[in-house]
């Protein structure tokens, strides 16, 4: 079973959000927006609801500072996004949310998932929230989440095509070189096909 809870700032302890409100405003130009909040959403699977329970107020989020509940609550006209890091990238809040789980259950490691919702308040335009969240997103790392919960929290890759094998590599002038060089978007230039032959 996956559990999932959202965590944000109290509003007076809020400084991240209202930091990238006026960040947003002045560097990506959404002048109509009000306000800006920032939720951090865990996702978690392979613990017990009592050690889920028990993480709620220790682990996942700080009692004297955060706010803590189950369903996400959006006013109507807010938008609201989530973002995510992409497979393979590293997640510190995710790792560090499985470690100490692990040490509070004597158990075996949690399967933890994070993403971060962004609540954007005021008159905005679908142009505007785009903007946004070009700003927040950056695709090496990250990408847009989905604001449902999934029934699993194990990713699968698929099982990888047929590599193609290159005849004729040796053989190959400078120009049937650079088409090669174009069609698989090589990060190399002739000379150093050249040193390959």
């Amino acid at each position: 079973m996956v559990y999932r809870v959202f965590v944000e700032k109290k509003d007076d302890l809020a400084f991240e959000a209202k930091a990238l409100t006026r960040e947003l405003r002045q560097f990506a130009g959404i002048s109509g927006l009000e306000k800006v909040r920032v939720i951090n959403r865990y996702d978690a699977q392979g613990l017990t609801e009592e050690a889920f329970e028990a993480a709620l107020h220790t682990v996942f989020s700080e009692p004297q500072t955060d706010r803590v509940c189950r369903a996400l609550d959006i006013a109507g006209g807010d938008a609201a996004f989530a973002l995510e890091y992409l497979p393979g990238q590293f997640d510190q809040r995710a790792d560090s949310a499985a470690q100490c789980i692990q040490m509070q259950t004597q158990g075996t490691r949690p399967l933890i998932r994070t993403a971060r919702i962004y609540v954007l308040s005021g008159n905005l335009t679908e142009k505007e929230v785009a903007a946004a969240k070009s700003y927040l997103l950056n695709p090496v790392e990250s990408r847009e989440a989905a604001m449902e919960l999934p029934g699993s929290l194990e990713l699968k890759a698929g099982e990888p095509g047929r590599i193609p094998r290159l005849k004729g590599f040796c053989a190959m002038d400078q120009d049937a070189m650079r088409r090669l060089r174009q069609e698989q978007a090589l990060a190399m230039d002739d000379d150093d096909l050249r040193v390959m032959m």
